[in-house]
């Protein structure tokens, strides 16, 4: 399918344009699940009915409605292509990450031609399978609301600030996994999970302000950044009621608006500090070979 705007799109008339509703997320994400059905991305886990064989169970065994409710603790949700116009965001939302955990690409099968019987498959490629469907799945999604993503393991996520989103995938100069790069991954997950409520929101932005006060030290010792500037980024997190809970405390905001702002502001910062350190380092063995 071509993907591109319109007539009225592009001139800016058409005020559907921005987002969809939860309405028309669920009739869209119907189309994509029955063209995955029809395709047999799911007849690993579901199985298919045969002419000969009659039901042949995939791995999820007879009873798909209990198979469910047993994975999301929620009823009502089986048969999918009738149920899901009736879903909740929620329910649509747990439902996608299912379905991304059971779905895999056939690769090598027969097809049974008498009484156009079908194709029975006996090897399936799972990493293609949710990679095809979470391409599939964020061209809606990303256009939901203020827009979303399924992530790479199958979790849907807020999708970034226009402009930084580049920041979740950017690479970071760090020996350090453990103390950084771990704790880095873990709040980008706290803050961009769409069920994040705005207490974990404040928990990622602090997690970012320890990651920070880990590299102080190194900041110092390679004086990648002036002492002024130093007390300017902990001003925020000490002042505002990130890591310390106090009568002085600035607490008088919008954490909605600013926590936002707030985690795009230390995660660009760690990653300006890490390069400039990483910067530092090489400049220092440059200058060390010279001798």
């Amino acid at each position: 399918m071509v993907n591109r705007q319109y007539y009225s799109a592009r001139i800016g008339k058409n005020p559907e344009v921005v987002s969809f509703d939860l309405s028309m997320l669920s009739r869209l994400f119907q189309d994509i699940y029955l063209e995955f059905m029809s395709n047999d991305y799911f007849q690993e886990a579901f199985g298919y009915e045969c002419i000969d064989d009659g039901k042949v169970l995939g791995k999820l065994g007879s009873d798909m409605e209990a198979q469910m409710f047993r994975a999301l603790r929620k009823p009502n949700l089986w048969p999918i292509q009738n149920e899901c116009l009736n879903y909740t965001e929620d329910d649509l939302f747990d439902v996608i990450e299912l379905l991304h955990d059971w779905i895999s690409k056939p690769t090598h099968g027969f097809e049974h031609t008498w009484n156009n019987c079908g194709w029975h498959y006996d090897r399936f490629d799972k990493e293609a399978g949710q990679k095809e469907f979470r391409d599939k799945i964020n061209e809606i999604i990303s256009e939901y609301k203020d827009g979303y993503e399924l992530s790479e393991i199958g979790e849907i996520l807020e999708r970034g600030e226009q402009g930084l989103e580049t920041l979740f995938e950017a690479n970071l100069p760090t020996d350090e996994p453990e103390n950084i790069e771990k704790r880095i991954e873990a709040a980008i997950l706290k803050f961009r999970n769409y069920r994040s409520s705005l207490n974990d929101k404040h928990d990622a932005i602090r997690d970012l302000a320890d990651v920070l006060e880990f590299l102080k030290s190194r900041i110092k010792k390679e004086k990648v950044i002036t002492s002024n500037d130093e007390s300017d980024l902990f001003n925020i997190a000490n002042n505002f009621g990130i890591r310390h809970h106090n009568e002085r405390q600035k607490t008088d905001f919008d954490q909605a608006i600013w926590y936002s702002w707030m985690f795009y502001y230390y995660l660009a910062t760690i990653h300006a500090c890490l390069r400039l350190i990483n910067k530092a380092d090489v400049d220092k063995s440059k200058n060390s070979d010279c001798f």
